[in-house]
């Protein structure tokens, strides 16, 4: 079969990362209020359910840089995609909550696996100048599939059983589509890239406050990704249709958080960190302010999609920055994080719910966040002023930061292959030995 051009691979992945990601992980939130209502499930149940699918995919994540080394790129997309058909089946039959959480579980590790079995194709199939904006239309997926989920809402939101098995049968093509265009390779690396550096003392402190930064987020999205919907159907008396449009919302807004990632990128991480981080805190107190009200619960939605994909934008490519030449590290850790906060904060705005109510519970969490934005100067971006307050040496004082063309994810991916000089492989030379 004729192989995938470069944009062709994008939106193949971008497809694949639809289902994984949009489906199989965050368009449960969609179905809390019907799925609690024939089950019976309490909301700190549906938050300790809810938990499952983020501790499956960091589980999955820590063993997938050595599947996709002993199984290859397509062996392993294809295991994710079964996992995926595999739990969204469970799902659609589930009688009790035993059942319902093991499906959402193995939902979780279909997500964990994909991104690097896409990531270890790309390695071989695209070039690496073109890496950067790839990546860009592949976590695209994650919107797309969202936005995919909400007719399903809208038109079917008394049937979850047939929309989940639905979601099969879409993960099923995404199985077989991945065995055709997938090629069966590790990740290929030039024979005059050198083995990065061991990691030192300043790389290790930034590394931990990326990492508590994006746990942070992680646990403060949690509530809307689990019980925004329920929240708008219970406290707002919306209808259960109605709330698909929440995750349109959702999804139209996360398209544009890789623009926005970048721009921080290429400007001041810092601030933009600081800024995504209130209006993430916003779009909660919005949204528990005035969940009846369609068109407010809709803003707070759009608010919400672009601060959260703009914010796991912004930790890739930091986490990318922080470890070059550690692709199976770098950006693994942040998004672990996240996950990590929001397999936290699952149960815990469960318990709240039950205790408090839903608009005490989103407005603790709103508080988190806006306490985490304020610490938002000493996140490790260009301007890094903790550093500059309590590692500077006389040989980190006299380094300049990086220029603004060396900003952009493509950019980060550029600096991930180095010679023995330390300057990044060339594109061409790449290429030249990978044929």
């Amino acid at each position: 079969m004729r192989p995938l051009s470069n944009m062709g691979f994008a939106l193949f992945g971008a497809g694949l990362i639809a289902i994984s990601y949009g489906l199989a992980r965050f368009a449960f939130g969609l179905f809390v209020p019907s799925i609690s209502a024939e089950l019976d499930l309490t909301a700190h149940r549906v938050g300790i359910i809810g938990a499952l699918p983020f501790i499956s995919f960091v589980l999955a994540t820590l063993v997938a840089p050595l599947a996709a080394e002993r199984l290859g790129a397509r062996n392993l997309a294809v295991l994710s995609g079964g996992f995926g058909a595999g739990g969204l089946t469970l799902i659609s039959q589930a009688a009790d909550a035993l059942w319902l959480g093991a499906g959402v579980f193995i939902c979780g590790i279909c997500t964990g696996l994909m991104m690097p079995a896409l990531t270890t194709a790309m390695q071989a199939m695209v070039s690496r100048t073109m890496h950067g904006r790839v990546s860009s239309v592949m976590n695209a997926g994650t919107s797309i599939g969202i936005i995919v989920a909400v007719p399903t809402v809208v038109f079917l939101f008394d049937a979850w059983r047939f929309t989940y098995a639905m979601f099969a049968v879409l993960a099923g093509v995404g199985v077989v589509a991945a065995w055709f265009f997938i090629p069966s390779v590790s990740r290929i690396v030039p024979a005059n890239a050198v083995p990065p550096p061991p990691i030192n003392r300043q790389q290790w402190s930034r590394l931990t406050r990326l990492t508590l930064f994006a746990f942070a987020m992680g646990f403060v999205s949690a509530p809307y990704w689990l019980f925004a919907p329920d929240l708008a159907v219970t406290l707002g008396a919306l209808s259960p249709g109605h709330t698909g449009w929440l995750w349109f919302a959702v999804g139209i807004a996360g398209l544009g958080g890789a623009m926005v990632s970048d721009l921080a990128d290429r400007n001041n991480p810092p601030i933009t960190q600081a800024l995504m981080l209130m209006m993430l805190a916003a779009s909660l107190a919005l949204l528990a302010a005035s969940p009846g009200q369609l068109g407010l619960a809709i803003f707070s939605a759009l608010v919400f999609g672009l601060a959260y994909m703009s914010l796991t934008g912004l930790y890739l490519m930091t986490g990318i920055r922080l470890l070059p030449g550690r692709l199976s590290m770098g950006p693994v850790l942040p998004f672990m994080a996240v996950a990590l906060g929001q397999a936290v904060g699952s149960p815990v705005i469960g318990a709240l719910v039950d205790r408090l109510g839903y608009a005490d519970a989103f407005a603790i969490f709103a508080m988190v966040g806006i306490l985490a934005s304020m610490l938002s100067p000493i996140y490790p971006g260009h301007i890094d002023y903790w550093a500059d307050w309590t590692e500077e040496t006389p040989e980190t004082a006299q380094e300049e930061p990086p220029a603004v063309e060396d900003t952009g994810l493509q950019a980060a991916y550029d600096q991930q292959l180095v010679d023995e000089n330390g300057d990044p492989v060339e594109p061409a030379v790449e290429e030249d030995e990978t044929n």
